[in-house]
């Protein structure tokens, strides 16, 4: 029996499906039951039985940090992928996203040891990797992390949850930790990449010149399920498709989505003075934050992922992200 944390977001139910399709046993954790309604629709993408997969699930509800619903969870487990996360770039966040990212995954690590769980596969984040001493390096798995640098709340809590895995694993747990980038998927557009595509179709008025990595949903959950089925262990993988600016991935969202792209370049100033009066409103208003400082300074900082490993481990190709971006803009058009 296979358990999925985090069942109901954009990885887990990508993966429930490809699980399912594989004729696997499955257990899933949700909180809520209306986070049901995602996991159908992203099963409907796929197959005109989303009914059909979606009841062979069984579902669990539990929570990280509740200790006897994930004891229920655990029962006849032999392996765990733990995709659940609490993502957030506000700084006011942090003990929330300590309890959630570090703390709940120090549960399952401890769950995954005393039942004798064979595998566990972490989906963490390009967040948690190191930042090079200088900036157009190569960033690698071996890149090493700098706790002085200005790294924000949410990439702390990932590279601790990471701690807690390698730290299972010298306890006799074998386990393999995925770093992806910017994941571009359909089914979820309030957040994640499909905010960005929700965000490009109703206009935007700037772009950046920064860059990073994506990579396509189904590409993430393949790497997760070959890494969990082959005899690697306690190693951790870069996941990333392509490189891309801000600008090229804006351009090239807008185009499939047949919209006008923004015409100017976000400055360093102009950030600078945004992230301030953002945190302004919110200690004026409670609202929560837009753009931290560390999201501003992301937009313009160039990040060069080597996906070098993964692709020599598993002799894997990527999909394009243009051919990424073409299939989820057409799930978004049909919703």
């Amino acid at each position: 029996m296979i358990l999925v944390t985090g069942g109901t977001g954009l990885v887990g139910a990508h993966l429930l499906f490809k699980l399912l399709n594989d004729n696997q046993s499955v257990r899933a954790i949700y909180r809520t039951e209306k986070k049901f309604k995602t996991v159908k629709r992203i099963f409907s993408y796929y197959t005109k039985n989303p009914e059909v997969l979606f009841n062979k699930i069984d579902w669990v509800e539990a929570d990280l940090n509740d200790i006897p619903s994930l004891t229920e969870a655990f029962v006849g487990i032999d392996y765990v992928y733990h995709c659940a996360a609490f993502v957030s770039f506000e700084p006011n966040k942090f003990d929330l996203l300590q309890k959630t990212n570090i703390e709940g995954t120090a549960n399952i690590v401890n769950f995954c040891i005393a039942e004798n769980v064979k595998k566990l596969c972490y989906v963490s984040s390009i967040a948690a990797i190191g930042t090079p001493p200088i900036a157009t390096n190569q960033i690698t798995e071996d890149t090493e992390w700098n706790p002085e640098f200005d790294n924000s709340v949410y990439a702390i809590t990932k590279y601790g949850a990471e701690l807690e895995v390698w730290r299972g694993t010298q306890e006799g747990l074998d386990a393999v930790i995925v770093n992806p980038g910017i994941i571009i998927g359909p089914g979820i557009w309030n957040y994640g990449s499909g905010s960005l595509i929700t965000m490009v179709n109703k206009g935007m008025s700037y772009y950046t010149t920064g860059s990073t990595g994506y990579i396509d949903v189904n590409d993430v959950v393949n790497c997760m399920v070959q890494l969990l089925n082959s005899p690697i262990k306690n190693e951790r993988y870069i996941l990333t498709s392509e490189i891309l600016t801000f600008k090229d991935f804006i351009y090239k969202t807008a185009a499939h989505l047949d919209v006008t792209p923004p015409e100017k370049e976000a400055s360093t100033v102009l950030l600078a003075i945004g992230w301030r009066l953002d945190w302004l409103k919110h200690k004026l208003t409670g609202k929560r934050r837009i753009l931290s400082k560390q999201t501003a300074q992301s937009a313009l900082s160039t990040s060069q992922f080597s996906n070098t490993k993964i692709t020599a481990a598993l002799d894997y190709t990527f999909k394009t992200i243009d051919q990424s971006l073409k299939d989820t803009i057409a799930c978004f058009k049909k919703q």
